[in-house]
């Protein structure tokens, strides 16, 4: 039965893209079979065997005690601060430690451990799936620094870039995640899946951007000039540090906002039609939610926060999950979890559209144009991504 709906979660995402694809005549699909296959088995290897179980635990682990070392930095700044009744705060407990991981990537960045991983991961993918060397490159490197980051190291590159590659570079960074923020995902979601929703982000977003926005890459114009800007180290480690707070106190204020909202309308729609929006939203999404795997008695609760990822933001969702995760089946569980690790939502759309507006404003008026088309195949991505997870639950 568990193949049944990853041949249905497969032919949704792919009628979809199709529906909306730039060139139905031209889908690429030896790209995909391949991107597919080698989806298959880093998952079967994360997943269903016991060396890549011990792997994914022990990263899991390490980005645990990484949580442990930033308590050392937030106790010395709030260790004064008293919370009634033991209560956790999410602001110190989930968002602060971003600041310390942060401040870690940007070292691992400037003694360039990670420019080398991402260069020859990058050009190994292009070897396998024949992207192109910039499109690989990018989908590698937005899943470390993240964006706007990413794109500042290829400052020369975007303006040459046509619509078609930028629609794609585009769409991995919404697909993707920082690394800086995966140990707060893994304070609300098992770090299991934050590891191999990341893994898994990558090669999705670029399988469907081979249904809807197909293109071949000339290979004598695929040279990537990546540049890193040099800095003070301390200098660099203050700006990788205050990124981390800024972002930080951004996901808090958004949070602060959405949550509220939520509220808001679920009260009003509770007391006015005796139904939250929450469900309401939940009915929307639940079809989607069948064909990807998710239990019947599920659909609704996983369908809502679907929506809630789309609407507002990944925290808001992995928030109500992490509340009632244990009415939720294995399965579900699964499923909703790695669908929610991606930056596949409106804001993200207006950060990659500032990012572009910064480097280059004609090629962020081509973004603009297509936003919404951007924002569906980022969302497909994340429904590929969690259909092949829940086929091992």
């Amino acid at each position: 039965m568990r193949f049944v709906f990853l041949a249905t979660g497969l032919l949704f995402v792919f009628f979809v893209a199709w529906l909306f694809s730039n060139d139905r005549k031209n889908v690429k699909f030896k790209r995909m079979a391949v991107l597919f296959t080698l989806q298959i088995v880093i998952s079967y290897f994360c997943l269903n065997t016991k060396i890549g179980i011990k792997i994914l635990s022990g990263i899991s682990g390490f980005f645990g005690w990484l949580m442990e070392q930033a308590a050392g930095g937030i106790n010395f700044v709030f260790g004064g601060l008293v919370i009634k009744n033991g209560a956790s705060v999410f602001f110190l407990n989930v968002l602060m430690p971003i600041v310390f991981i942060s401040a870690l990537v940007g070292i691992l960045n400037y003694i360039k451990v990670l420019p080398f991983i991402i260069k020859w991961t990058g050009r190994g993918l292009n070897k396998i799936g024949h992207m192109g060397e910039l499109e690989s490159y990018l989908a590698v490197s937005t899943a470390v620094l993240g964006q706007p980051e990413v794109y500042l190291t290829v400052l020369d590159e975007i303006p040459r870039l046509n619509e078609k590659r930028l629609y794609t570079i585009c769409a991995s960074g919404m697909s993707s995640v920082s690394a800086s923020i995966l140990a707060s995902y893994m304070k609300l979601i098992p770090g299991r899946f934050v590891v191999v929703a990341v893994f898994l982000n990558i090669l999705s977003a670029l399988i469907v951007s081979c249904v809807i926005n197909p293109y071949d890459v000339d290979p004598n114009n695929d040279i990537v000039n990546i540049q890193m800007e040099k800095k003070p180290f301390f200098e660099m480690l203050g700006n990788y540090i205050m990124n981390g707070f800024n972002m930080a106190i951004t996901v808090a204020a958004m949070l602060i906002g959405f949550v509220a909202l939520v509220t808001f309308l679920n009260s009003t729609f509770t007391a006015l039609l005796h139904i939250s929006f929450t469900t309401i939203i939940g009915y929307v999404f639940a079809p989607i939610a069948w064909v990807m795997g998710v239990s019947s008695q599920d659909v609704v609760k996983v369908g809502s926060l679907m929506a809630e990822k789309l609407i507002a933001n990944e925290f808001v969702a992995m928030g109500d999950l992490h509340s009632f995760s244990t009415e939720l089946t294995a399965k579900s569980h699964a499923i909703i979890s790695a669908y929610l690790v991606s930056f596949a939502n409106f804001g993200t759309l207006g950060n990659i559209i500032g990012s572009m507006r910064t480097i280059d404003k004609h090629q962020a008026s081509k973004v603009a144009k297509f936003a919404m088309k951007l924002l569906l195949g980022a969302t497909l991505a994340s429904i590929l991504t969690g259909t092949i997870v829940g086929v091992y639950y």
